[in-house]
């Protein structure tokens, strides 16, 4: 196998430019300014989200990034308290590193910036990382300063590049996808809000406007309690132990909190935080599990139109020390309900949004699947691409054509995933095991 003869096992120091550890302390908040990552902004499949991030002003951006300041291609990992989390630092980054955050300068002229990132995750390196694991009085942690001496495996580069392309292309597609699905997200909540906030329906022009309890509405239009048209029904416990495997979203307060074999109610369908993130809201695609920390919602009413309108209701926290929303304060909030026709035409839209949503996140699982089946053959060395490495580029290769080559090298028939096109079919891999190292 070529791993034994070109794979060399590398101390990580001598394949970087450098390894640093961020501030052991916390600068003040500050309303703008530069990013101030946390572990909160790693996600555990490798990326970086900045939805909620912490600034730090521009004034102290200097002292905190006197000793490192992160750039294109830097790889960010956590040392202490949420383990073997790693993003890479993406062109345009702006910020500096937080609390029980490292960085790793990789030097391109020995190791590929994806094959290490995606290194981080083979079975190797995370026995690695288990071996050296210091646990505390209150959190784990890996000894920074020996973590230089870390073994990785290394191939020839010209291998590093083709396994990082293979692999990065999965990923890029998935995140285009992401993005894709995020828009769709927007425009149904655009729809909505133009449409039941702002009263620009199709036809408004013609509609009078009355008097109501919420203010000047549509003349046709009701307000109505949400008690009348809606039920909050209770969840049902089922502790992390009595879950079996499946692919049945469990839902808590939070959103989904593991997966079951077996659903409690079909999908499409609406969750309710009721304990702990109290008044949460989500939409399920699938059939769901949700747990006694959640109401799911019944209702005669267009579905799409009440997730909607919940998203936009006040629930309160009736209980200080345990938080909790009480059902029959919930019940007495004010529901705003249009005619049967204009919440038809609304359902008509946003069910066809939704199911090319499905659609696309259908499409993001069965490229995860399929990379991570890849990943710990293709870093391994198990799969030998040293033969494709002279005959094609690979910024010529995509996951497409890079994944059916590696797939038909270990004898698994995958089906080929195509940016366009509706047709999203499984993956046989009955001569595969799968485990998926994103999930770990």
């Amino acid at each position: 196998m070529p791993r034994e003869i070109d794979w060399k096992l590398e101390p990580i120091e001598s394949v970087c430019f450098g390894i640093y550890d961020g501030p052991h302390a916390t600068p003040k908040p500050s309303s703008e300014g530069a990013i101030f990552l946390g572990i909160g902004n790693i996600t555990e499949d490798g990326r970086l989200d900045l939805v909620e991030k912490r600034l730090i002003s521009e004034e102290e951006f200097p002292k905190w990034t006197k000793r490192v300041l992160p750039r294109k291609d830097d790889i960010v990992f956590t040392y202490e308290a949420t383990l073997n989390r790693y993003a890479i630092i993406p062109e345009g980054f702006r910020g500096c590193l937080g609390r029980r955050l490292a960085l790793i300068r990789p030097n391109p002229h020995k190791i590929d910036t994806r094959f290490l990132f995606y290194y981080f995750f083979s079975d190797e390196w995370r026995k690695t990382i288990s071996s050296n694991i210091i646990s505390g009085s209150t959190v784990d942690r890996i000894p920074i300063i020996s973590f230089p001496k870390f073994p990785v495996r290394v191939p020839p580069l010209p291998i590093q590049k083709k396994i990082a392309g293979i692999l990065s292309a999965y990923d890029d597609l998935i995140e285009n996808n992401t993005r894709r699905i995020a828009i769709l997200e927007e425009m149904a909540r655009m729809l909505y809000q133009e449409w039941f906030v702002n009263f620009r329906f199709p036809g408004h022009e013609d509609v009078k406007m009355v008097e109501s309890p919420l203010g000047m509405i549509p003349e046709g239009w009701k307000v109505k309690k949400l008690g009348d048209v809606v039920e909050l029904a209770y969840g049902k416990a089922l502790k992390a132990d009595d879950r079996i495997a499946g692919d049945v979203p469990v839902y808590g307060s939070g959103g989904i909190v593991g997966f079951h074999n077996e659903k409690l109610v079909d999908g499409p369908g609406i969750i309710v935080g009721r304990k702990g993130n109290v008044g949460s809201v989500f939409l399920s695609d699938l059939g769901f599990y949700p747990i006694d920390t959640v109401f799911f919602v019944c209702s005669e009413i267009s579905l799409y139109y009440v997730y909607y309108n919940l998203l936009r209701q006040n629930f309160i926290n009736n209980d200080a020390a345990v938080p909790g929303l009480n059902r029959h304060q919930a019940y007495s909030l004010p529901f705003l309900l249009p005619n049967d026709m204009l919440r038809k035409k609304f359902e008509d839209y946003t069910k066809a949004i939704f199911r090319t949503k499905a659609n696309l996140t259908s499409r993001n699982a069965n490229l995860r699947r399929t990379r991570d089946l890849l990943l710990p053959r293709l870093i391994s060395g198990e799969i030998d691409v040293s033969s494709w490495v002279e005959n094609e580029p690979v910024e010529e290769m995509g996951a497409d054509k890079g994944g059916d080559l590696v797939m038909a090298a270990v004898g698994a028939k995958v089906a080929r995933v195509e940016p366009s096109g509706e047709a999203v079919r499984p993956i046989d891999a009955k001569s595969l095991t799968w485990h998926s190292l994103w999930d770990e």
